[in-house]
């Protein structure tokens, strides 16, 4: 293990585990946050604080899925590495339940392929597809099957994923980095609170729109 890449690593789980319970983003010990490195995966332990967790309280689990130290892993593990093994691109995973998020589920989704709809560019651009995952229980292993379903169908259609939503637990969210990963997570939460402040019926962008920001930045819908 590379000491060195290894701390730096929770500290930034850290970092951005106060940023996130501090502006609202997570609550109690709702959440949790990974980083994959080399030798393994460094997460948040089970039923931990994101706005007071320690470097030294973060579990980290070898390659083959076995602790090797820090308090016990969130039980949310076993979903994060299959995530990391259907997307090799993903290198960090952030879990909240963001409140509109939430919210959006319960009241009702725009799509079960789209949770929200593509009203601003930055939503198509840094987001992109968020398909809802049905209803089951925190932790429960069925959940992994449909994300990594879901992971695999869109990468066929040229629309990587970099995020889904669990219905009424919140949005599991990935990326290259944890500041990526972040980003994305802040973006959705926004879209979601913007789309309830409108009311619901705002229209979406339309497909020449989408197809200008594919052509200028590269999205993907």
């Amino acid at each position: 293990m590379n000491r060195t890449i290894h701390a730096k690593a929770a500290e930034e789980i850290c970092r951005i585990g106060r940023s996130l319970f501090d502006r609202g983003y997570v609550h109690a010990t709702a959440g949790n946050i990974s980083v994959r490195l080399d030798e393994g995966i460094l997460i948040t332990s089970t039923d931990a604080c994101l706005g007071h967790i320690q470097p030294s309280e973060l579990a980290w689990v070898d390659a083959a899925g076995v602790q090797q130290g820090g308090l016990p892993a969130s039980k949310s593990l076993r979903l994060h590495r299959r995530i990391y093994d259907a997307d090799p691109a993903a290198g960090a995973i952030i879990h909240t339940r963001s409140t509109h998020l939430v919210a959006t589920t319960l009241r009702g989704v725009w799509t079960q392929a789209d949770i929200l709809p593509p009203i601003t560019p930055y939503y198509v651009m840094k987001v992109g597809h968020v398909p809802l995952v049905p209803y089951h229980r925190p932790g429960d292993p069925v959940v992994g099957d449909h994300v990594v379903t879901l992971i695999g169908e869109h990468a066929e259609r040229g629309t990587p994923l970099r995020a889904v939503m669990l219905d009424r637990l919140g949005p599991q969210v990935w990326h290259r980095t944890l500041g990526e990963a972040a980003a994305v997570l802040e973006e959705l939460e926004e879209t979601a609170r913007v789309w309830a402040l409108a009311g619901r019926d705002v229209s979406p962008l339309p497909e020449a729109r989408l197809a200008e920001l594919h052509t200028v930045f590269g999205a993907r819908w």
